[in-house]
């Protein structure tokens, strides 16, 4: 062939849909010698072939092995376009016919119709000779006789499938037949073990055929199984049921029935999946029997009933949803379901309905590589699982009440619900078709090697055979196109089907108008999580009902919103407080406009409102602070210069103090509103957080003290010198959610008459204790760590300070001044009293006896300062492991040491207790043990602050509670046991190097 020539001739090939022109070339002039046709006629049937490549180059791979079936099949058009169509859309045929090629003789009429169920099972029971249950033979040979035949059948169920003009309509029947091919293909391979279990076969045991024939074993089918809705290539999910015939329970007695049982169970198991000579069929899974893989592989009826009635979990239940009979004993099968069905629907009214529900959407969105997560059709977002999931939820949700709507197969069931009025119409169909249209995807990308796989392909070339394989689309990047879009509409109708209908439930619609009636949607509501579902439909009506441009907005998101609701921690409240808020703005421009066009801004509120009661009770009183969340900069902590000049602004506007400060209080609130939504939401770290809350804490003393000083200190006196340390955890800027504010006041009279001087600094306390007070977000400021303790006066002069800490200073008064930073007032003042707390704090020498006192302090304040009845373990500031025993170390380092490694000289813990060990004075890992003890325990302090609005230093035990506090520490949901053995843990090592280090 000339140069010019070629083109022309390879031009027909590429319309049929070849890329690799010049090998097909040569392949089909090789195809044409080996099977003496005509090249123009081999082509017929080429059309159809999904990757025409491929196929001819398993045509002649075939061809070159054995030409005649080749030949056989050419001069039958149905049988010859069969095959093309298999080999161009499986290379698993391709290697099938490759080993048998005797096996494409079987072809003619493939395509034409389905082989039926009894026709499937007629012919897998031939290949193993069955006769009244048991095979001519028990050897290897019939198992790969049973294989050969199931993908003989298989090849016919593909043909009919890959040749329908519109094979997304044949989804149903389709995967109806591959499933009742795995029942049959059970059937045989059950047949075969009755034979190797009394004939004495290697690993198989030996028993009297007798006692085999009255042997029963039923094979349950589950999920897609016994829902007939199989894929090509998937395991198998199946539960064996034992049982005998007549009176052979009695007369041969249980362990002997359910002992042959159980080894006709693991020979038929062995002849579907075990390694042959020709690859094994598929995975046989029965880990859904009762306690899963640790469970008997076989029960009788009766010992299935007994687990279920006292110790099956919900999500057993709702595993048996699509329990059939599909092989052995079909008597036995039917009892089996027909026990258990009752108790699949009377799970929704369980107590921990609920919180299966949600374990039911953990696994809908599963751990699967990243990498995987755009390709996975089965578990991605907007998957196969995603419409399975809602529709089982649907069922459970409103079948206790409801038998019409139990059916097994997820079509069937859609058009149920829609009979019955759960769900529209319109949404059904499409959600209807987009799993038609995801499954056949599915079967396509499993039939290309003949494996299981949910992943699209990545490579354009594959898509574009996909694409020809589907009919979907004329391209890769159409198929591609399509598959996008699904998975939008089907996260869309999602949320369309299970919340919307809610809406109408609490409409004013005449009954015969409504989609649910308010009973269902109390179900409905439960089951995802509402405890109150009453309360939240007259929360949902509040909110939806009426003409506004509020309600009308509001009704296009409240759907979403109750599912980002119930995803949260505290779905009631989160929902109450959304009412709070919505109320208090009205018809608020900007917050209709972020509602509406920003999804992520309302999403984030959702999470907020229904993770924090914290945050719930502020929002409601700075309602503004909504917005934040459509901006992640406003979010982040404000520096304490924009503070200080905002507190300092507020005080030239204001004349009075009372005004005053009541602008500084609303100051507070907002930027503890702030930090904690960022805290919420891991936009700020413990650090940014610990940070934050003593810089607004920093400056509201500081614009609480100008203002009390300008009313209580007069003119004459204003040379008296005033300032406000701060101490503990709030000196270490490490304060939390609901710590107290640690201070001690100094002044110096500079002039002033020393009684006057001591006169004033009082009344200054006194007013800032006043004026601070916020009975919405508490601020204490505690004196207690002052000398002397309650005991002594609540302000000294610097002097009266050096006097006592030079005469009468006791160990637990030196400790205490580690912590100690000037906050507020005259700087000169904070300056010379630092300086005298340096001579304290961190002395040249710390004898003995002073040790000994730190060390006998802390063992009192373990025994004595728990709270009654609360376990030690669980105190988050003073157990063991705890807050506590982290600060007293690192502080009783620093009196050590820190004269000597000025490094050491911090107010902060973990700054101090790390200098420490870079100087050698603690080993890494106990440093690293201490460190991990004490942000935690701190995170979980303030986590339990943000969760029930109220200050507390127990971790609790209810488990609810401890729930919420991992969510908001970005644990997974009901990671509650979690939580407790990660603290206990922790706090466990870490009081281990405590007692070490600190008592040696």
């Amino acid at each position: 062939m000339s140069a010019s020539e070629r083109p022309g001739s390879l031009t027909p090939l590429a319309r049929l849909g070849f890329s690799r022109l010049t090998d097909a070339e040569a392949l089909l002039s090789e195809l044409s010698e080996l099977v003496d046709a005509p090249r123009d006629e081999l082509l017929d049937g080429a059309g159809s072939a999904a990757d025409p490549d491929e196929a001819l180059q398993s045509l002649a791979r075939l061809a070159r092995r054995d030409a005649s079936p080749v030949q056989r099949a050419r001069s039958r058009h149905g049988a010859w376009r069969a095959l093309w169509a298999l080999l161009g859309a499986s290379t698993g045929f391709g290697e099938f016919f490759f080993r048998h090629p005797s096996e494409v003789d079987q072809l003619d009429g493939a395509g034409e119709r389905l082989p039926t169920a009894a026709e499937l099972r007629a012919e897998l029971l031939d290949s193993v000779g069955a006769v009244d249950g048991f095979a001519a033979d028990g050897g290897e040979s019939a198992w790969v006789a049973l294989r050969v035949r199931y993908r003989r059948m298989l090849a016919r169920i593909a043909a009919y499938d890959l040749l329908s003009p519109s094979p997304v309509d044949e989804i149903a029947s389709v995967s109806a037949r591959l499933a009742d091919a795995a029942g049959a293909a059970l059937e045989a391979s059950l047949a075969v073990a009755r034979t190797r279990v009394s004939g004495g076969a290697v690993g198989a045991g030996l028993f009297p055929r007798d006692q085999v024939a009255r042997t029963e074993l039923a094979i349950i089918g589950m999920g897609k199984t016994g829902a007939r809705e199989l894929n090509y290539v998937s395991d198998v999910d199946v539960i064996f049921v034992a049982g005998g015939q007549g009176d052979a329970l009695e007369q041969f007695g249980e362990s002997r029935i359910v002992d042959i049982a159980t080894r006709l169970a693991v020979q038929t198991m062995r002849g579907i999946s075990g390694v042959e000579i020709e690859p094994p069929l598929w995975e046989v899974d029965a880990n859904l029997r009762p306690e899963g893989k640790q469970g008997a592989l076989v029960r009788t009826l009766d010992s299935h009933l007994a687990y279920y009635d006292r110790w099956a979990k919900s999500w057993e239940f709702q595993a048996l949803l699509k329990a059939r009979p599909i092989a052995g004993d079909d008597e036995l099968g039917r009892a089996y379901t027909a026990a258990v069905q009752p108790k699949i629907w009377t799970s929704a009214a369980r107590e921990n309905f609920v919180d299966s529900v949600q374990r039911m959407r953990e696994r809908v969105t599963e751990h699967i590589p990243a990498a995987d997560v755009p390709y996975q059709l089965k578990l991605g977002p907007g998957g196969i699982r995603d419409i399975e999931f809602t529709v089982q939820l649907l069922q459970l949700v409103h079948g206790l009440s409801d038998d019409r709507i139990r059916q097994r197969g997820t079509l069937e069931a859609l058009d149920a619900l829609v009979t019955e009025g759960y769900i529209g119409r319109a949404e059904a169909s499409a959600f209807s078709r987009d799993y038609q249209v995801l499954r056949l995807l599915e079967h396509r990308v499993q039939l290309r090697q003949l494996r299981r796989t949910h992943l699209m392909p990545s490579r354009p070339e594959e898509r574009r055979v996909l694409a020809r394989a589907t009919g979907l689309a004329d391209t890769g990047e159409g198929i591609w196109q399509l598959w996008e879009s699904v998975k939008r509409e089907v996260r869309d109708i999602h949320v369309r089907l299970f919340y919307r209908p809610l809406l109408s439930a609490v409409a004013a619609l005449p009954a015969d108008e409504r989609v649910l009636s308010t009973a269902q949607a109390h179900d409905r509501l439960a089951a995802i999580g509402f405890s109150d579902p009453a309360g939240a439909l007259r929360h949902i009506a509040a909110l939806t009902s009426g003409l506004s441009r509020k309600a009308t907005i509001q009704r296009h998101l409240m759907p979403v919103m109750i599912r980002w609701f119930a995803d949260g921690v505290d779905p009631d409240y989160g929902l109450l407080a959304f009412r709070r808020l919505s109320e208090r703005l009205g018809d608020t421009h900007w917050f209709l406009r972020m509602l509406r066009d920003s999804s992520g801004a309302a999403e984030s509120l959702s999470r907020v409102l229904s993770g924090s009661r914290y945050v719930g009770e502020l929002i409601e009183w700075i309602p503004e602070s909504a917005a934040w969340l459509d901006d992640p900069e406003l979010l982040r902590p404000r520096s304490g210069r924009a503070l200080q000049q905002e507190a300092r602004a507020i005080q030239t506007r204001h004349d009075t103090i009372t005004e005053a400060m009541r602008a500084v209080r609303a100051l507070r609130r907002r930027e503890q509103l702030r930090i904690a939504m960022g805290a919420i939401l891991g936009s700020v770290t413990i650090e940014e957080v610990a940070a934050a809350l003593t810089t607004i804490t920093d400056v509201t003393i500081q614009a609480t003290l100008r203002a009390v000083r300008r009313e209580i200190v007069p003119p004459e006196d204003a040379a008296l010198d005033f300032s406000v340390i701060a101490m503990g955890r709030f000196g270490g800027a490490e304060l939390g959610f609901g710590s107290d504010a640690d201070v001690m006041y100094v002044y110096r009279p500079n002039g002033v008459d020393p009684q006057r001087a001591s006169e004033l600094a009082l009344k200054l306390v006194a007013a800032l204790r006043t004026y601070s007070e916020d009975h919405r977000v508490p601020l204490e400021l505690d004196a207690d760590l002052r000398p002397e303790g309650r005991n002594g006066p609540l302000a000294r002069s610097l002097d009266a300070y050096a006097e006592y800490y030079r005469r009468w200073a006791l160990s637990w008064e030196a400790q205490a001044l580690l912590r100690a930073r000037g906050v507020a007032g005259s700087v000169k003042l904070i300056d010379d009293f630092m300086k005298l707390a340096d001579q304290v704090r961190y002395p040249e020498r710390v004898d003995v006896t002073a040790t000994r006192e730190i060390k006998r302090i802390k063992a009192r304040v373990e025994s004595e300062r728990l709270p009654q009845g609360v376990d030690p373990s669980r105190h988050l500031k003073l157990g063991p492991g705890s807050l506590s025993d982290v600060e007293w170390l690192v502080q009783l380092l620093q009196l050590q040491h820190a004269h000597a490694v000025p490094e050491m000289r911090t107010t902060s813990t973990l700054g101090a207790l790390r200098a420490a060990e870079r100087a050698g004075l603690i080993p890494t890992a106990a440093a690293d043990r201490l460190a991990a003890a004490w942000r935690l325990a701190s995170r979980l302090r303030s986590a339990n602050t943000l969760l029930s609005g109220q200050t507390s230093d127990v971790l609790p035990v209810d488990r609810s509670k401890l729930d919420g506090i991992g969510r908001l520490l970005e644990y997974p949901p009901r990671s509650a046991t979690q939580v407790e053995e990660d603290y206990l843990g922790t706090t466990r090592r870490a009081r281990r190097v405590f007692e070490k280090l600190f008592y040696g």
